[in-house]
């Protein structure tokens, strides 16, 4: 009969964080980058084998336009409510009842991811064109413009801590046994000019397009709106966690409009 000593037990499971941690990014670093290809209608073929069968306007199942709607927003509205449930810090503490705390992070981006990758899946397309521009240099430009909005999402993430962000920075300091001082509020580069960046660049990702489909309108819409009802309540959030150094800083940094006079 053999025993594991707590020492060791306590290191395994603090690898197995770490695992799971790493995992779920990993998993989050492939939703992330199919999604680029998904809303730019990028076709990547390697070896004959289409990497994208799947975007926006493009492939998943067929069926009615009103059906086509209503299972588009039924996947809008479960990644809406995942996110926003998960993200507040009264389903935190619930939460980590059950999950370890290093592991929080981490199973939020993995379920965020899963229900995006989801979407990604069985996304309903609605071609039919809104407007298209034709090959010419604004085309090119509108599209380097929407990739420019994703550069934008994942530059911000850094700017913040991006490890923070998606897990990593917690599962690391649980694997090296660790505790996290608490989070500071810091606002920097173009943290300055606008208070969402993050959101910002899905904005002008999702907008920023040559070839307006009614699918891409419907995509577009819905996220822009769950941005602006999200916003409302992350700053709730924020508020309560900072305090009167929020306060001041929302006074002063608009919303998404860079220089726009009205703060939101």
């Amino acid at each position: 009969m053999t025993t594991t000593s707590p020492t060791t037990a306590s290191s395994s499971a603090r690898v197995a964080v770490f695992a799971y941690g790493v995992g779920c990014y990993a998993f989050f670093l492939v939703v992330f980058l199919y999604a680029v290809a998904f809303v730019e209608r990028a076709s990547i073929t390697i070896g004959g084998t289409e990497l994208t069968p799947r975007t926006i306007d493009h492939g998943g199942p067929t069926g009615s336009a009103a059906a086509a709607v209503v299972a588009d927003v039924l996947l809008l509205s479960l990644f809406a409510v995942q996110h926003s449930v998960m993200a507040r810090q009264g389903f935190k503490r619930w939460w980590t009842r059950f999950v370890p705390t290093p592991m929080e992070r981490s199973t939020f981006v993995l379920a965020a991811s899963a229900c995006l990758a989801l979407l990604e899946w069985a996304w309903r397309p609605l071609p039919h064109q809104l407007w298209a521009v034709d090959p010419t240099p604004l085309r090119a430009a509108l599209t380097t413009l929407s990739v420019f909005g994703f550069v934008l999402v994942l530059a911000s993430t850094f700017l913040i801590n991006h490890f923070d962000l998606f897990g990593l920075r917690q599962v690391t300091a649980s694997l090296q046994g660790r505790t996290l001082p608490p989070q500071r509020m810091v606002a920097p580069l173009w943290y300055g000019l606008v208070r969402h960046p993050i959101y910002l660049g899905f904005v002008i990702a999702f907008w920023a397009t040559p070839t307006m489909s009614v699918g891409h309108l419907l995509f577009a819409a819905a996220t822009t709106g769950y941005i602006l009802v999200g916003i409302q309540l992350e700053e709730r959030d924020l508020v309560r966690q900072f305090g009167d150094d929020y306060r001041s800083y929302r006074r002063r940094v608009p919303m998404l409009v860079p220089g726009a006079r009205r703060r939101g």
